[in-house]
């Protein structure tokens, strides 16, 4: 919380010292995964109270319209992705009433069916969750399963602020820190790696922010299973609450860079990777966020809505040559890697000035 608190030469003193340490961990090296987003449903049977995505009877007045791709449309995004040099698919969706854990295996068999390099990258802790709630069977049964029907990593999503006094206000009906927490660390024990992320900025507080990390960090000592830690911050335009009058514009910049720096001095030597995400951040965030911690600029994308629908400018896509040209001029080296860190080589060259092609079946994107 005091780290939180800093400003003037102290929060210089902070990025200062993140970005020591990630000059030890990460070299000068900036890395990013060439992939595509593929959300595959925005109808959700939750209540979340920051998401301006999920289309329900709640949620009519938000932009976009309700969609649920059948699997022969992610099949042929996931086909056109591979195409154009991408190595990985990341895929998440609402909470269809209708969808079971049989739904999300079905989706990694439908992928791997049509590329089977593809690394599937998919279904977030709530995703897990309602899946094996609805097969019957256990975390541990379900993931399994997922493993063999393809999953490679799961999104460290649906954490939002990892504190039940946060969750019963902001998502009250969502699967609980506990939960959360079991389902990563259940993934972790059968061999599955995952992301971490928080999304801040709206009605917590820095005691919040504090326990989230400290959270992450204890697990992270218990199973070594998060490849990195993505700060996201609030997207407030079309959020309800905030359009409720209950929630704040977002973090501050000075808030959203310490995140950054924050999170690599508090998780250090543990998770050794920090995301800062473009579509959040913006051009100039990110340049300031790689001075502060950070090493990694996430995925291409190709197709991002999520960030979208909530009102952020940034997106749909960064293709490699962007990339690399945001990284250069800070004196760091790009480096294309797989969803696992290892380096890649095969999506910058095919991927650069080719457009997207969208499928009329996603009104959303």
């Amino acid at each position: 919380m005091r780290l939180f608190r800093a400003r003037g030469e102290e929060f210089s003193a902070i990025c200062t010292a993140a970005d020591e340490l990630r000059a030890r961990m990460n070299g000068d090296t900036v890395s990013y995964v060439v992939n595509r987003n593929i959300n595959y449903t925005n109808i959700c049977g939750y209540r979340c109270q920051f998401c301006a995505f999920a289309k329900g009877k709640a949620a009519e007045n938000l932009r976009g319209k309700p969609y649920d791709l059948p699997l022969e449309e992610i099949q042929r995004r996931a086909r056109e992705a591979w195409e154009r040099g991408a190595t990985e698919v990341c895929m998440q969706g609402g909470i269809h009433p209708a969808y079971t854990g049989a739904t999300y295996l079905g989706i990694c068999r439908a992928v791997k069916a049509v590329v089977p390099g593809m690394h599937v990258h998919a279904f977030s802790p709530l995703e897990v969750w309602q899946g094996a709630r609805t097969l019957g069977v256990s975390l541990g049964e379900f993931l399994a399963e997922l493993k063999r029907a393809g999953l490679g990593t799961l999104p460290g999503t649906a954490a939002e602020i990892l504190d039940d006094e946060v969750r019963a206000i902001l998502c009250s009906d969502k699967i609980k820190t506990g939960e959360w927490l079991e389902v990563m660390r259940t993934a972790h024990k059968i061999g599955l790696r995952s992301t971490a992320t928080i999304m801040f900025g709206h009605m917590e507080r820095l005691v919040h922010w504090a326990r989230h990390l400290l959270r992450l960090r204890t697990l992270q000592a218990e199973t070594g299973g998060f490849t990195e830690f993505v700060p996201l911050p609030f997207v407030h335009m079309e959020a309800p609450i905030y359009l409720k009058g209950r929630a704040r514009r977002g973090p501050t910049f000075r808030e959203a860079v310490l995140m950054h720096a924050v999170g690599r001095l508090a998780l250090h030597p543990l998770i050794p990777n920090i995301q800062t995400s473009w579509v959040k951040m913006g051009p100039e965030g990110v340049k300031a966020c790689l001075r502060a911690g950070a090493n990694d600029l996430g995925g291409t994308l190709m197709d991002e809505t999520i960030s979208r629908a909530a009102g952020a400018s940034h997106g749909p896509e960064m293709a490699p040559a962007m990339m690399e040209d945001l990284i250069r001029p800070l004196g760091r080296r790009p480096r294309e890697r797989t969803t696992l860190y290892a380096p890649s080589t095969r999506g910058a060259a095919e991927m650069n000035g080719q457009p997207v092609l969208l499928s009329a079946a996603c009104t959303n994107c």
